[in-house]
Order: C-alpha cells, then structure tokens, then sequence
C-alpha cells in the first residue's frame, strides 16, 4: 500500500456530466491505498482461503461487452475466473486486475484483507495524486509526449479498437506511469469500486470533511474508467469522471482496490 497524506480537495468537475458537479472543496484525511488494482492472483487467494463463492458464480451468468455489437449481454458461464465466457480464462493473466466481480465481492475481499473500499473523495484525492484541478492523473494533456499514460480505447468505437496503447483489453497491473503519489492504473484498464451509494446530486449534498455519500441508494458508485472509454462512449479516463452499477453486479471491465 501507498501512504496517501490528507489535503483540501476540489472534488469534482464543471466540464463534464451534469452527475459530475458542482466542483465542491471537501477534507481528506490522510489513509493508505493499494498500490494497484486487486489482481487474479490476489483475488484467487482470497476464494481458495475462504471458498467464497461471487455473486456471478452463485447466478450463473455476468454481463460481457459485445465490440462486435456495441453493447452488453448476459452471457452464461461467465464469471471471474472466465471473464469473457466459459471458453475463456485467467490463465497467464495472474497479474491482469481481477473482474466480473460484483461490491460485494469486492468489499468481502477487503474485509478478508483487512483493509475496506475508499470513499469516492478518497479514491479522487489519491487519483489525482497531488495535482490541482487537472483533468486527468497526470496532468492536463491526454498523451504527453505522444505517450500513452493509461489503457483505453483507441480507433473507432465500438468494433475498431486499434490497441494504439498496446492492449485490446486489459493490462497487467502497472503497465502505464503512475501518479504523482505512486498509484498505477488509478486511470482506465479497469473501473474501481468505491464504498459510496450512487446519486445523481450527491456533490450538492456533501460533507465538507471525508464525505462519504448518501446514507442510502440502489447502486453504487464506480471510478476512473477502463478499456472501454471513449471519446464516443463513457470518456471516463477523466479523473472527475464517475459511473455506477448495483452491487451485485458485475462485468468484464470493472474490479477495485483497497484502502486503509
């Protein structure tokens, strides 16, 4: 884990979705966070010492990404073990973060783990990594340099991924800089649970000091984008930007990491 020191947060963005806003100033206090995203071989260690079982496992099906298609569809026999499907696996993608899992899964591993999902101010604090009011983890240019600093999609969307970046889908842990506070992949590869509910005006109800959301809510909140985002779909390789899914939920491009 990575000692992240507390500050004053300009949370949010006024350039972005109208769920985005207001730009509102919030205190964090100092906490740890993990390095990199949870992988497959941390996760496998956690299901082998507990037998725990994902939401997707016990249903029988998760949600897969169609390029072909452009959309979503449930697809039986997937789960995070297969991500794709039943013809696919993890084998030789160990160090790849671990999907298709639901937060409830992600949060029974923190607990194993002895650590809990950041609060969504806590997850944009360390994502920024020190920086002010930039639009993404690194800065406000997309490729510096002409350098990729995060996985996402290039080329047409939905079926023209031309994997500019070096990876069609997801990336071993890593595999791009990180931010200014040590963080890897905080940015694309795999979007990231976060302990808050969900709401469309929760920056115009929050807390000054470590907000953490609303109290209650149907889905919750997702960060930092994956693969997938595109200009012509989610942009979500915004350090503002944030996404939601209920929490027994799961798909091929969203897995956490913890803090403490």
């Amino acid at each position: 884990m990575v000692r992240i020191p507390g500050g004053r947060l300009r949370m949010g963005t006024s350039d972005g979705f109208p769920y985005e806003g207001p730009v509102h100033e919030v205190e964090v206090a100092p906490l740890s966070m993990d390095r990199y995203e949870v992988t497959n071989a941390e996760f496998e260690r956690f299901a082998e010492a507990t037998h725990y079982r994902t939401d997707s496992e016990r249903y029988g099906w998760t949600a897969v990404f169609d390029h072909p298609a452009g959309e979503w569809r449930k697809v039986d026999g997937a789960d995070w073990r297969h991500p794709e499907g039943p013809d696919s696996g993890i084998s030789g993608r160990m160090n790849d973060p671990v999907v298709q899992v639901s937060w409830n899964d992600a949060a029974a591993y923190a607990r194993w783990a002895g650590k809990r999902l950041p609060t969504e101010a806590e997850w944009e604090w360390a994502a920024r990594g020190g920086l002010r009011d930039k639009a993404y983890a690194w800065g406000n240019e997309l490729r510096p340099g002409g350098k990729f600093q995060a996985n996402y999609w290039q080329g047409p969307w939905p079926a023209g991924n031309t994997a500019e970046d070096g990876f069609r889908s997801l990336a071993p842990v890593g595999s791009f800089p990180p931010n200014g506070y040590g963080l890897y992949d905080m940015i694309g590869n795999a979007w990231e649970w976060v302990a808050d509910w969900y709401a469309d005006d929760a920056y115009s109800h929050s807390a000054t000091r470590d907000p953490r959301g609303p109290k209650e809510g149907t889905e919750r909140v997702i960060r930092g984008g994956s693969f997938l985002c595109n200009d012509a779909y989610c942009v979500g390789y915004r350090v503002a930007a944030r996404n939601k899914n209920t929490p027994d939920s799961a798909t091929n491009n969203t897995g956490f990491r913890c803090a403490r």
